[in-house]
This record gives structure tokens, C-alpha cells and sequence, in this order.
């Protein structure tokens, strides 16, 4: 009877003791880790990517415990920002990752269909033929639709990245950015007009650079006077209405709190682009979150079809947190 006592707790421990460990780095995967590890974000290794690994691999599961407990230089923040997980479920979601790296490794290779292209958009007619002015013209950014619905759980089932971010055309490489009107997706390629539209990479050409999206500075562009967004389509000597408010939304963990400068939006929209039916204009009615802004939704709406890319943390994440040291109580003197 004493060796049952003794011997059913350990072998319980040993068989649902580890699963319940994994499943808590499953959960905490989908719930934190997948933001970044998922699409691969600032360089995050991927899951289920065995070549993103590797690197990180030969430095020892040790090491990896401690850039995920503690963070890294590089942009992760420790615990991936959710300070109240445990060090136990950190390194469980290490573990979770390292098992689909592994399995990745071991299967092999299987060919991956390509996303779909997107449906092409319907052009205006090309407008008639202007002599060059003092100022250059302005590009006028045209609405942006709501991107399709994209299953959730495509973030954390090992998907490749380039399926999970179809939607997100900023995010593509270098080499397929900025394509002509023809080739871009975007488009109409069988309406004459598309074949009129100057290319992106000869009108950019003299603005100011970026290192993200469609490596254009646009604010600086503003800034500058090197262009000069149309705010009314009839009046051309119409002027926007610029309001200069930020807005402070904080934010969980350790990441830097959200700070959304109204400045460098109404320079380029009208109110009514985002209110109500993106955000609602009230304290606490949004629920803004990385999984809705990556699905489309929310400031996804924009950013990542004709705005920065959510691979550019610091741009929104810019406003430090204040961290006080706790003050020493005095011992009770009696």
C-alpha cells in the first residue's frame, strides 16, 4: 500500500505532468508568441521553420530559455511582453517551437501552393496629360477595402508565413515590392489606363527614404513639401483639416505604450475614413489587439496595404514605459 502511495503520484507526474507542460506552451504560444513567431516579425524565428532555427539551436536550449525569460537587443521583450506568465509556461512555449522546428526538419519537403492572387480592382479612367509643375503632383491614396476574413487558427498551426500574411503586401521581400501597375495586384492590367500609371519605383524616386513598407518616408515627404496630398477631389485649393492630438494607449508587459499621432493622419484623411466604423470614437471602446491588426482589422485596415508594415514595432510602440523602483518600507520601531 505505501509503495502505491508513493509510486502512482510519480508515474501520474511523469505521463499528464508533462503533457499538461506542453499544453501550457501550446497556450501560451497561441496566446503571446504567435504574434511575432508566427509571420516571423523582426526577424522572429518562425514556427515550424527549421532553417530559422538553426542559429539559435547551436547555442543551447539554455541560452534560448534566457533570451525568451530575460529578452533580447534585438526587440524581444522578455516573456514576449507578457510579464505575468510563468517562467515554467516560458519555457514550455521554447519547447512547443523547438518540437515544430524539429519536426520540420525531420519531414520532408512538401510543395506549397500559392496564395491566390488578389482580385483585381476596378481603375478610373487615366486622367489627361499635365505639363510638369513647380510642385510635384500628389499621389491620391485610394480607400482601403477591409481585407478578407483569414481563419485565425492559421497563426497557430505552423502555416508558412507567406500563407498567413497573404493579405499583407507590405511585408513582401525587397525584390517584389513596389512592382509596376500591371504586375501589382492591385490594378486592372487589361485597362488601358493601368499602362498610363507612372511606376512606383520612377515616382519615388525623389522622396525621402524609409527602411519598411515601400521604403517611402511619407511624413518626411510631407514634411519636406515633396508632395502635397490632394484633400478634395473637385477643389484643388481645398485644405485639410489637420488635427494635432496624440492619443496614449497602453499596453501590457514590457513593450513601450501605443502612441497614435492624429497630426500625420489628418494630414492625409478626413475623419471619416476611420470614425466610427474603424474606431470608435469613446476611451475603452476599441479592442485593439497585434491578432486583429495582423488579421486586417482595426489599424490593419491600413497598415500593411498603403501604410507601414506591422513589422515596424518602434513607430507605434514609442513612448517608454516608467518603471519606479519600489521604495523600502522602514522596519516598525518600537
Amino acid at each position: 500500500m505505501k509503495i502505491e502511495r508513493v509510486i502512482l503520484p510519480v508515474l501520474m507526474s511523469v505521463f499528464f505532468g508533462g503533457a499538461a507542460a506542453a499544453d501550457a506552451g501550446k497556450d501560451l504560444y497561441n496566446k503571446t508568441c504567435a504574434v511575432c513567431h508566427a509571420a516571423g516579425i523582426a526577424g522572429a524565428p518562425r514556427f515550424g521553420n527549421a532553417a530559422d532555427w538553426q542559429p539559435r539551436l547551436a547555442g543551447g536550449t539554455a541560452r534560448l530559455y534566457a533570451s525568451a525569460l530575460k529578452g533580447t537587443a534585438k526587440g524581444m521583450p522578455a516573456k514576449g511582453g507578457n510579464l505575468a506568465a510563468s517562467d515554467g509556461d516560458v519555457k514550455a512555449a521554447v519547447d512547443f517551437m523547438l518540437a515544430s522546428a524539429k519536426t520540420a526538419s525531420a519531414s520532408p519537403a512538401k510543395p506549397v501552393a500559392a496564395a491566390p492572387a488578389p482580385a483585381a480592382a476596378p481603375v478610373a479612367a487615366a486622367p489627361k496629360a499635365v505639363a510638369p509643375a513647380a510642385t510635384a503632383a500628389a499621389p491620391v491614396a485610394a480607400a482601403a477595402a477591409p481585407a478578407a476574413s483569414i481563419d485565425a487558427a492559421a497563426n497557430t498551426s505552423g502555416v508558412s508565413a507567406a500563407d498567413i500574411n497573404s493579405f499583407n503586401r507590405l511585408l513582401k521581400p525587397i525584390g517584389k515590392r513596389n512592382p509596376p501597375p500591371v504586375e501589382d495586384g492591385i490594378h486592372d492590367p487589361a485597362n488601358d489606363g493601368t499602362v498610363a500609371l507612372m511606376a512606383p519605383l520612377a515616382a519615388y524616386g525623389p522622396l525621402p527614404k524609409s527602411l519598411a513598407g515601400n521604403r517611402v518616408n511619407w511624413v518626411k515627404a510631407i514634411d519636406e513639401k515633396k508632395i502635397n496630398p490632394r484633400w478634395d477631389r473637385q477643389d484643388a485649393n481645398a485644405a485639410p483639416v489637420v488635427i494635432d492630438l496624440n492619443i496614449v494607449r497602453e499596453v501590457k508587459g514590457s513593450m513601450p505604450d501605443v502612441v497614435y499621432p492624429h497630426k500625420q493622419h489628418t494630414e492625409w484623411l478626413d475623419c471619416s475614413n476611420c470614425h466610427p466604423a474603424i474606431f470608435v470614437p469613446q476611451k475603452g471602446a476599441n479592442a485593439i489587439s497585434m491578432a486583429a491588426i495582423l488579421l486586417g482589422e482595426k489599424c490593419g485596415v491600413c497598415h500593411g496595404k498603403v501604410a507601414f508594415p506591422v513589422s515596424e514595432c518602434r513607430l507605434c510602440h514609442s513612448k517608454k514605459k516608467e518603471f519606479r523602483p519600489a521604495q523600502a518600507t522602514a522596519p516598525a520601531t518600537k
